[in-house]
């Protein structure tokens, strides 16, 4: 099964760091990654732009609008993801563990929607 594992931090955070400490969480994310690779369990990830970049669209009687930023304000934004293949979600768990950002952040684990 496919597992969507979100990854949410403080962006504070990230632009705070020394570039020494950034260097290093990229190195974390980098063994990780390699990690899932070589288990077998990695589909795809990526890292996302800043809030600032993102827009959000809404469709209200049959008009699109659009908001600059993330859909609702909170200390944590959605920083990244991880597609990943668990056999199940206590699997999905222990990897989701494994990511850099849990231990600062949090990381949500969701099942992906399979349609036949």
């Amino acid at each position: 099964m496919q597992y969507l594992l979100l990854i949410y931090r403080n962006e504070n955070y990230m632009t705070d760091m020394s570039a020494t400490d950034r260097q290093k969480l990229a190195g974390e994310y980098g063994a990780y990654t390699q990690s899932i690779i070589q288990s077998g369990h990695f589909k795809a990830g990526d890292g996302l732009q800043p809030t600032t970049t993102a827009t959000t669209v809404r469709v209200r009687d049959g008009k699109t609008m659009t908001t600059d930023g993330p859909f609702a304000e909170t200390r944590e934004q959605l920083g990244g993801y991880y597609l990943v293949e668990a056999k199940d979600l206590d699997d999905a768990v222990a990897l989701a563990a494994r990511i850099p950002e849990a231990k600062r952040g949090s990381i949500e684990v969701r099942p992906v929607m399979i349609y036949k």
